[in-house]
């Protein structure tokens, strides 16, 4: 069933804002709180089980008020206090990594639950506070403070839990694997199927036809196409429909991002649907742009190379990474460019992203600012290696076998001898991986 765009992008800031999730559990223990209270002044006998201990004078609304406003102004407090920690902790982490990077912070669910659960207590103290009341006549809510200390005591066992993980959310490995998760998971929703043998037809011979313009209404970077609406379009309107730029492109307002074969002037609700299919913002999103991911990454791994940072274990992990990412991508059969709808009948061209200028994007950069360390050079080398032994295009092959020759290069003068045989040594590894595979006679 398809998921309109606007839900679609509704549900995907609701996964990923920091207010969403923390206001719904606030509401529910807020509500919780007042129907309890409410209950029990109802039903007496629901506060039996209390033990005695824990109230030892059940008359007496005194002791329910200095608790729950008690409960209350304390956890306040401690989110105030944690909160103002976290904050001054990821702008610190964003400065040494990336910026991009605190889109994933908000996005960390313990980091919701914990800021959920913080203020649902507060708000289930408020809201059952006002039931604890001496006129007109005494009544103490003892299971509803009860629970309130509950409340309490699990924000306690919480608030340690957040410490520990908050402490392994900062680390650069568990950023930069938590980004690579990202990435797969949005390479796994655009090229669902494993990479195989058979061929597929581009329709290289498609006749060249008068095309329309439909332009965008305003600018922003392309996030999203729904592609199953585009193909609708077309059937409804016998019309071929070329996207002029691909997901994570920033286009202008004014500029024609689509093209509509056949001389038929469009109806107004037609580009109105087509302008509908695209969801477009000022950033990039991780929802089919796999290149974004990757340039957090990068981004990391640059900062760590760089004179000020020099932190050449962190941008060894992140090609690491980056490697198995472009594995992952490699094994799977390329999102189709041609969608066609029946076969052989073309409804919708749409740009991906090749897996060449995705190795641009990851290793470019990152090669050219480490022409002067070896350890990123060697890990740079060896992953071309790894990545040669996993694909299984011949060019792409070679390709990587000449970006491994390329970072080579630039250490032939000016290093020990020593150390450029250890460069040469992981470069004959690369050549003999990027061997044309003989077939068995």
């Amino acid at each position: 069933m398809r998921v309109p765009l606007f839900v679609r992008h509704a549900l995907y800031i609701a996964k990923g804002g920091f207010l969403v999730r923390p206001l719904a559990i606030a509401l529910c223990l807020g509500t919780a709180g007042m129907t309890l209270s409410s209950v029990e002044e109802q039903f007496p006998l629901v506060s039996a089980w209390v033990p005695d201990l824990l109230f030892p004078s059940r008359s007496d609304p005194q002791v329910a008020q200095v608790i729950l406003a008690g409960i209350a102004g304390s956890i306040m407090t401690v989110v105030s206090i944690v909160f103002a920690i976290l904050l001054m902790t990821l702008t610190l982490a964003s400065m040494q990594f990336s910026p991009r990077i605190l889109l994933n912070f908000v996005r960390d669910g313990v980091t919701q639950w914990t800021l959920g659960v913080f203020l649902g207590t507060f708000c289930y103290c408020m809201a059952a506070l006002p039931a604890a009341r001496f006129a007109p006549t005494p009544f103490s809510p003892v299971a509803t403070v009860f629970g309130a200390m509950v409340l309490a005591l699990t924000c306690v066992g919480w608030l340690l839990f957040f410490i520990q993980h908050i402490s392994q959310a900062i680390s650069v490995n568990h950023i930069v694997d938590r980004i690579a998760r990202d990435i797969e998971e949005v390479i796994d929703s655009i090229m669902p199927h494993p990479r195989t043998a058979r061929t597929r037809s581009l329709f290289s011979g498609m006749s060249d036809e008068r095309e329309q313009a439909v332009v965008v209404s305003r600018s922003g970077y392309v996030r999203y196409i729904d592609l199953s609406v585009l193909v609708a379009r077309s059937k409804a309107s016998h019309r071929r429909i070329r996207v002029t730029r691909r997901v994570g492109h920033f286009v202008p307002a004014g500029f024609p991002l689509f093209m509509v074969s056949g001389a038929k002037a469009l109806h107004p609700e037609e580009v109105l649907a087509l302008q509908g299919a695209v969801d477009m913002g000022p950033a990039r999103t991780l929802q089919q742009d796999v290149e974004f991911g990757i340039l957090q990454i990068v981004d990391i791994a640059l900062r760590a190379i760089s004179p000020a940072v020099n932190d050449p274990s962190t941008a060894i992990t992140c090609i690491d990474q980056l490697s198995g990412i472009l594995i992952r991508w490699c094994s799977r059969d390329p999102a189709e460019t041609y969608i066609a709808s029946p076969p052989h009948v073309v409804r919708v061209v749409m740009p991906w992203i090749s897996t060449v200028e995705l190795l641009d994007t990851a290793f470019e950069q990152i090669r050219h600012y480490a022409q002067t360390d070896l350890a990123v050079s060697l890990r740079l080398v060896r992953a071309f290696a790894d990545m040669a032994l996993c694909v299984v295009d011949e060019p792409l092959r070679q390709d990587l076998l000449e970006r491994g020759r390329r970072v080579v290069q630039h250490f032939d003068q000016g290093l020990p001898a020593e150390d450029l045989a250890k460069l040469k040594t992981r470069l004959t590894v690369l050549e003999q991986a990027c061997r044309p595979v003989v077939a068995d006679p």
